[in-house]
């Protein structure tokens, strides 16, 4: 088992000098291609090609237009959007009026302190803070003086 293991790592640590060997004489090639026009052609080509395929997919190569014809010119795309947003955000919107609510009259409901205490024993600690700033362990610090 133990001979077996060291072969293992004896193939592991040969597998990556030849390959660390190979990067190194690929590199010098690319290097030396630099000086040639045609290669630099190429090697940009390549460099465009791995940006384009690192870059996050936020947009469509096209669209069809309002008009129904297919578009896919950057500017024709933004600008077919841009009139979409625009009727879409103008747009009155008819109302049948048939939706209601009812309406609550008095004071709102009294919050008790029995409640808030027994919400901040439920409340997990290490939790990001509010619109107040305010987090679970700042209140529970208070005591009673904060409840």
């Amino acid at each position: 088992m133990k001979e077996a293991r060291t072969e293992y790592k004896k193939s592991r640590k040969n597998t990556k000098r030849v390959i660390s060997s190979a990067k190194e004489k690929k590199q010098k090639e690319w290097a030396n291609d630099l000086h040639d026009s045609e290669c630099q052609n190429e090697i940009f080509r390549m460099a465009k090609q791995i940006v384009k395929e690192r870059q996050d997919i936020t947009g469509l190569n096209c669209i069809k237009g309002a008009s129904g014809k297919v578009i896919v010119d950057d500017k024709g795309i933004k600008d077919s959007w841009k009139e979409y947003m625009e009727k879409l955000m103008n747009e009155e919107n008819e109302w049948d009026h048939k939706i209601s609510a009812e309406v609550k009259e008095g004071p709102a409901d009294c919050i008790r302190m029995a409640e808030v205490r027994a919400v901040l024993k439920k409340m997990k600690r290490h939790k990001a803070p509010g619109l107040s700033g305010m987090v679970a362990e700042m209140i529970k610090a208070t005591g009673d003086i904060g409840t």
